[in-house]
């Protein structure tokens, strides 16, 4: 059995919506252009038909991937934090971290951090999986608290700043 895929509700929606994408646009776009080469011969040497099927190829992998991925999906929402009935200083899957660390060259800047799944990692927007060290480390320290993570350059120890669920 396949572990539990954590995702949140935004990362579920879009896995969602592309699934329906592939499955209800892309995929019989192109069986009728495979149907069209088909029908026009020799397909030994059409290049509309061979990289139809190519394609075809692509899109059905691709279906059962996020197939597979939604059938062990488990899409935590952090509702009673986001409305203040449960611990919302406290970091778990899906949290907003601000953090800084406390020593070295990088000692006072200030880091934003969101806790998604592995499906939803994105750096750039600065979504990190759960199952990442600093992820790992963070989870369920509370606002204030000090954690050690190791990095390339070494350990460090960093300062929680603010949690936040949006």
């Amino acid at each position: 059995m396949e572990e539990k895929n954590y995702i949140t509700p935004a990362g579920h929606e879009r896995i969602k919506t592309e699934l329906l994408q592939l499955l209800n646009l892309d995929r019989p776009e192109v069986v009728k252009v495979v149907h069209w080469a088909a029908s026009n011969g020799d397909r030994s040497e059409n290049g509309d038909y061979i990289y139809g099927k190519k394609r075809l190829r692509e899109i059905d992998r691709r279906i059962r991937f996020l197939n597979k991925r939604l059938e062990f999906a488990v899409v935590v929402d952090n509702l009673a934090r986001k409305n203040g009935d449960s611990d919302a200083e406290q970091v778990f899957f899906g949290a907003t971290v601000t953090y800084s660390p406390v020593e070295g060259l990088e000692a006072g800047k200030k880091t934003v951090i969101t806790i998604v799944g592995v499906d939803e990692v994105d750096l750039e927007k600065g979504h990190v999986s759960w199952v990442s060290p600093i992820s790992k480390a963070l989870i369920k320290a509370r606002l204030g608290d000090c954690v050690a993570i190791q990095t390339p350059t070494g350990p460090c120890e960093i300062e929680i700043l603010d949690v936040q669920y949006l």
